[in-house]
């Protein structure tokens, strides 16, 4: 559910899992208009469905609407994964922080949480999600870089734990002996100007990744590989999240292999 939605690669996701472990179902794209996701909302018992994922703009609207919601999703002020149980009850779930911890352990797995400060950039909903994963994994110092200081401010002190934010003017300053890069905004995906962040004075071993996966390899990613740090791409976060929602609806523990990220991007 969200809106827009037919750029969405879950469909494609979901429906290689139901096929693969022979589930009759289907997984559909529902776009609606934020003001008319609430009885979109309240539609999903009647219409038989086992769940839906949700994206922008309605993951905070998903949350405030549900019957119940998990511990992570009320921390992290956003639900992207909706249960509907038995008896037509609503559930809010939160599966980014799992997915974007997942996809590091897989695309960078000599990658250590407590040994070297986190730079995340961007302060949106997407950050949230991040901050607390990060925070949880035992990184001891996350630098928080937003253009918008006020916003990485209020972000902070709402969720707590060891976060420091740093002035969009010193974000180049911010990159020294950090251990890991995480692009958290919209900058660099198709149609977006790339990230405007230097990286001279990042150690040549951090870790980069982005959460952008239209494309798979931003700018940012790109200029990282050339100076030889490891990269990490967004779409296996989008691939491990899914993990969540796909089991609790269907009692399955899907995999994440090569042959699904590649069938993943392949055009339908």
């Amino acid at each position: 559910m969200g809106w827009p939605v037919g750029h969405s690669l879950s469909p494609r996701l979901h429906g290689y899992w139901l096929a693969e472990h022979g589930i009759d179902g289907a997984y559909v794209p529902l776009p609606v208009r934020p003001e008319q996701f609430e009885r979109a909302f309240r539609a999903l018992p009647v219409l038989g469905f086992r769940g839906a994922n949700v994206t922008l703009p309605h993951k905070e609207a998903a949350l405030a609407l549900a019957d119940s919601a998990s511990p992570e999703a009320r921390r992290i002020g956003a639900a992207n994964t909706l249960v509907v149980d038995g008896q037509g009850r609503i559930e809010a779930r939160n599966a980014d922080a799992f997915g974007f911890i997942e996809n590091l352990k897989e695309g960078a797995p000599f990658w250590r949480a407590k040994d070297c400060p986190a730079v995340v950039v961007g302060a949106g909903g997407a950050s949230r999600a991040l901050l607390v994963a990060l925070a949880d994994a035992g990184v001891p110092e996350i630098r928080l870089v937003n253009r918008n200081a006020s916003r990485a401010e209020g972000l902070a002190t709402s969720l707590g734990g060891p976060i420091e934010v740093v002035d969009w003017e010193d974000r180049a300053r911010a990159l020294e002996n950090a251990g890991l890069l995480v692009n958290a905004t919209t900058q660099g995906m198709v149609g977006q100007p790339p990230l405007d962040l230097a990286l001279d004075r990042l150690p040549p071993e951090a870790v980069v990744n982005d959460i952008v996966y239209v494309p798979l390899e931003t700018p940012l990613l790109a200029a990282a590989r050339r100076r030889g740090n490891p990269v990490v791409d967004g779409l296996g976060m989008l691939l491990h999240q899914a993990r969540l929602g796909f089991a609790a609806w269907f009692g399955i523990e899907p995999k994440v292999t090569p042959a699904l990220r590649t069938y993943v991007l392949r055009q339908p």
